[in-house]
């Protein structure tokens, strides 16, 4: 398979596959409806894979499809990338970037998208603070905060990341032990091992198309409170208690089979995620990269 040839083709896979439509992904780009679709067909027939599921009800992104999605979606921010830098003639930057976000966005989220950033721009010397207090870019002389929640008024740009959706998990030999919620107010009858910024009165959605209650407020029951995320993780894993987190912080573990989903229809609050600046501007290139970079890795880790 000649590769080369295929790049027009993914570059319009990506437009295609964000969008769901054929007809505003040909909008977009500025291309014939019909070309848009033989770009697509023509993809599917070289890969031997079905990349786009279509009915009646419109279009949807198979498991394939959106694995192809995610490279394919960097290959074009890179090609975006490389005309701005051409545009712009800036010399390549250097020095100090200094950035802050949520211990949370750690290893499946920043550190990937700080080592594809310092392979692009080896002259750039990432400084780091992790925490999960709002810190001030200019106080504290930052180029970038991840910020987690509704965002303060500000004269900073903000730039929107993604959405994390919390829900409860726990063991499965604590479960076995201590038996399985049924309902959300089955949660206060058990142990709750909680980071200090979660309050014990939680509101819990119902995800179920069928259900008729909506939202439920309850109050949970601290059993043991750390400022420390990777430590109530840990204790909910040796089957302390139950332990309220996101996707990011829960897919590993879920998958490694040490935690499991507790009432799988119903879910907790749904935190925004914005990347944060004090460029008025027009942003440092590095800058503009790191934020697709961040943006790619966050929905990669929250799938």
């Amino acid at each position: 398979m000649d590769n080369i040839k295929l790049v027009p083709s993914l570059l319009v896979f990506a437009e295609v596959a964000q969008r769901k439509s054929f007809t505003e992904a040909a909008k977009s780009l500025g291309m014939s409806k019909s070309a848009v679709s033989q770009h697509v067909s023509r993809l599917e027939e070289q890969m031997g894979l079905q990349l786009l599921s279509r009915n009646t009800r419109g279009m949807s992104v198979t498991a394939n499809g959106l694995k192809l999605c995610m490279r394919s979606e960097m290959l074009r921010d890179q090609v975006d990338l490389a005309f701005q830098e051409l545009a712009s003639a800036e010399e390549m930057p250097s020095g100090i970037f200094s950035i802050t976000f949520p211990y949370l966005l750690e290893k499946n989220v920043i550190t990937p998208a700080l080592r594809q950033l310092c392979i692009e721009f080896p002259k750039i010397e990432p400084r780091i603070i992790m925490t999960d207090e709002a810190l001030d870019l200019i106080n504290d002389k930052l180029d970038v905060a991840i910020f987690a929640g509704d965002l303060p008024d500000s004269n900073y740009r903000a730039l929107r990341i993604g959405t994390i959706t919390e829900a409860f998990f726990a063991s499965p030999s604590y479960l076995q032990k201590h038996g399985i919620p049924k309902v959300p107010e089955d949660l206060c009858k058990h142990r709750w091992v909680s980071v200090s910024w979660q309050n014990p009165t939680q509101t819990i959605h119902c995800s179920s198309s069928k259900s008729k209650t909506g939202a439920v407020k309850i109050t949970l029951k601290p059993y043991v409170r750390s400022n420390s995320l990777s430590s109530i993780v840990d204790m909910a894993v040796q089957d302390m208690g139950l332990v309220l987190l996101s996707t990011i912080a829960s897919a590993p573990l879920v998958q490694s089979g040490e935690l499991v989903r507790v009432l799988e229809n119903h879910h907790g609050k749904t935190w925004p995620f914005h990347f944060v600046h004090p460029f008025q501007g027009e942003k440092p290139i590095h800058v503009t990269r790191f934020h697709q970079l961040v943006r790619h890795f966050f929905e990669k880790a929250s799938v």
